[in-house]
């Protein structure tokens, strides 16, 4: 199982690039057999890890906290109110759904919003992912570094001084450098504002970090924006994760279903097969055919006598690249031909004298 690898290097290596998290968050809405239900869906969708949130209200949002999200899919307008609906999960239930994950053969990850959760996740996940809304939060920052484990960071609504200060405390700490993730922390996000370009910046601002990309768009039936991040070069891709998109509230309606998830691993698989296996620019086996009879030859323009001294004139180049290549079309004028040679004749180095 991947939970075992130390590093986040470890862990992609041993997936189908790029890592697909099934956000569940808590679409589950307090039910533990929905839960898992979600799960194996996930697991059936080909997600590579099923992400949960853990937090109570109580230690999450003062009862006067103002919502963030679009009050007209999700019309609860107090943060604290929303969570509290949904915070009846505790490290119990964590450890039972941990398990069914290491069941089924998909990784277990939970989002901690508080100390308490920092510490019993630590034996379930094989990182810890850190919201957008907690990238400032340096104590909680450096609790979460002193655990030495891999750490995923999404990015949303920050400048890059802040991912600077976050990643700096977390490196100063364990010694390694987080992966970022590309998000814009709006509840959907309009695809105008998706600025999946910013995935490119990062990748340049921090070469020492994997990136990828935290999805809030609705999705469209080619999963266009997740698939886009990849091909921008996200290496991790999170998208929330439900079992009906058409339910009011929460996360479902900015989140993929299991036929979005099929969709998009189908879609993945085809561009991991087009992108191919080699990095480096050179012909591959199936083009050695094509490489000899596509390519040109030196092909003499006129009729040549034995000892005649080849002109420009007397050459051309034409299809198949069995003899002399055009390469060498000014070593091949001034030679002499060995012996009478035809016109449309394709010149080879052994009927030139030296």
């Amino acid at each position: 199982m991947i939970s075992t690898a130390k590093t986040l290097n470890q862990i992609l290596d041993q997936n189908t690039n790029p890592y697909i998290i099934a956000e569940i968050g808590v679409n589950h809405e307090g039910s533990y057999e929905k839960a898992i239900e979600l799960i194996k869906l996930a697991k059936k969708g080909g997600a590579n890890a099923a992400k949960f949130q853990s937090y109570k209200a109580s230690t999450l949002a003062s009862k006067n906290s103002p919502s963030y999200w679009d009050t007209s899919k999700e019309k609860t307008k107090s943060q604290y109110e929303l969570f509290k609906k949904f915070d009846n999960f505790g490290e119990k239930e964590y450890i039972s759904l941990s398990n069914f994950c290491k069941k089924i053969g998909i990784d277990f990850l939970s989002t901690p919003f508080d100390d308490e959760s920092i510490d019993f996740l630590e034996p379930l996940v094989p990182f810890y992912k850190i919201a957008s809304a907690d990238l400032t939060n340096i104590p909680f920052l450096k609790k979460i570094a002193s655990k030495n484990k891999p750490i995923v960071l999404s990015t949303g609504a920050a400048n890059l001084s802040e991912i600077d200060q976050a990643v700096t405390t977390i490196e100063e700490i364990s010694g390694n450098s987080p992966a970022l993730m590309h998000c814009i922390l709006c509840y959907p996000t309009h695809n105008e504002d998706a600025n999946l370009a910013m995935i490119k910046h990062l990748k340049r601002s921090y070469p020492n970090s994997i990136i990828g990309y935290s999805d809030h768009t609705i999705p469209d039936s080619s999963m266009t924006t997740v698939v886009s991040s990849f091909l921008l070069g996200a290496e991790i891709i999170e998208k929330h994760f439900t079992f009906d998109k058409e339910l009011e509230g929460n996360d479902h309606y900015h989140a993929m279903d299991i036929k979005d998830l099929k969709n998009l691993k189908n879609i993945l698989d085809k561009i991991l097969i087009l992108l191919g296996n080699s990095r480096i620019k050179q012909p591959i086996k199936n083009e050695s055919l094509s490489r000899k009879n596509a390519r040109r030859s030196i092909v003499l323009k006129n009729k040549l006598n034995s000892n005649q001294i080849i002109k420009e004139e007397d050459l051309t180049y034409k299809r198949p690249g069995t003899g002399i290549s055009p390469i060498f079309w000014g070593d091949v004028i001034g030679k002499k031909v060995k012996y009478d040679l035809e016109e449309d004749y394709i010149l080879d180095w052994r009927d030139l004298k030296d």
